[in-house]
């Protein structure tokens, strides 16, 4: 699907297909916003090659999983950007590919599938921005799609809050194996911010032709993606310590039940086992054994035995090992 917005110097704004490339070129002073969604590479490459794009950045926008950079070339900036197409409170996500090619009198956005930053600022203010200026649509499309991020993430608090309650009144291995779960994909995430935080820090450090700071309006855009960006690397980081934490907590306390247990077990050991070598003597069958003829001999057996493990038993509850 390929879709089509154009504005003119006079205000006019004009929706529709590739075929509105021919009013752009023949109008100086207008913008146009080409979305491709879902097209060939063939369909993609005709149109880019329209634009003069560099064969390197198109080369680039066509690999499915390259890492999210920001390259500048002669008469356009090419951002490689991850998006969303579906996020929720449990950290389900599907990362999505959008690749922007911006110049001073257009933007061209690629995805393979629906993108929710785009497709909420194709239907809204996406004509207006446009009509400012093309870097302005592309910081936004950034912009929104950082906030379906943050959005989940503070909704995944929520439940992280729920989980940490949950493992400490009742832990066990299946919600171990939950928060390892969250922490992977956390891991995932975190590296995803980690490059985005990068060329954001790069936008704000140097000079891009077609993303100029000089521009207040521009400069102030591109602090709102990089503060956007900061806090989600931030809500991550802080998001994996807390899933760490727990997970280091669970390991603590069962070490700690498996000590009382093996404590326990080994009180009991240490009370029988000289019950066990005294039976384990007069078990023997020798019949020279003066205890044998003794009258008395069983009931002392007994006693002595009796004896011991009492004795045993108030030496570990005077040590308070049990």
């Amino acid at each position: 699907m390929i879709r089509t917005i154009l504005t003119t110097p006079e205000g006019e704004t004009h929706e529709g297909d590739e075929r509105l490339l021919a009013a752009w070129q023949s109008s100086p002073g207008s913008h146009i916003w080409i979305d491709m969604q879902g097209e060939s590479q063939q369909s993609e490459r005709a149109i880019l090659e329209t634009f003069e794009f560099h064969p390197m950045a198109i080369q680039d926008a066509h690999k499915e999983r390259h890492p999210p950079k920001i390259e500048e070339f002669d008469n356009h900036t090419l951002i490689i950007y991850r998006g969303i197409s579906s996020f929720d409170a449990e950290l389900n996500y599907l990362p999505q590919q959008v690749c922007f090619f911006v110049g001073e009198r257009f933007l061209v956005t690629l995805h393979p599938g629906q993108a929710l930053s785009i497709e909420r600022l194709f239907n809204e203010q996406g004509k207006a921005l446009l009509a400012h200026s093309p870097e302005h649509v592309a910081l936004r499309v950034m912009y929104i799609s950082a906030g379906f991020y943050i959005d989940s993430l503070l909704e995944f608090e929520t439940a992280l809050s729920d989980l940490e309650d949950e493992l400490l009144e009742n832990g066990n291995d299946t919600l171990m194996r939950k928060i390892i779960t969250y922490r992977s994909r956390l891991v995932k995430m975190r590296r995803i911010f980690s490059y985005h935080k990068g060329i954001t820090q790069e936008l704000t450090a140097y000079d891009y032709e077609h993303l100029p700071r000089e521009e207040s309006e521009t400069l102030h855009a591109i602090n709102d993606v990089a503060d956007r960006f900061e806090r989600l690397y931030t809500l991550t980081q802080m998001y994996y310590d807390i899933c760490g934490d727990l997970i280091d907590g669970y390991i603590s306390i069962s070490s700690h039940q498996l000590n009382i247990t093996m404590r326990v077990l080994t009180v009991i050991t240490a009370i029988f086992v000289p019950l066990t070598f005294i039976a384990g003597i007069y078990g023997m069958n020798f019949e020279n054994m003066p205890e044998l003829r003794y009258e008395y001999g069983y009931f002392f057996v007994w006693g002595a035995m009796l004896g011991i493990g009492g004795v045993l038993i108030w030496l570990f509850k005077r040590k308070h090992w049990f």
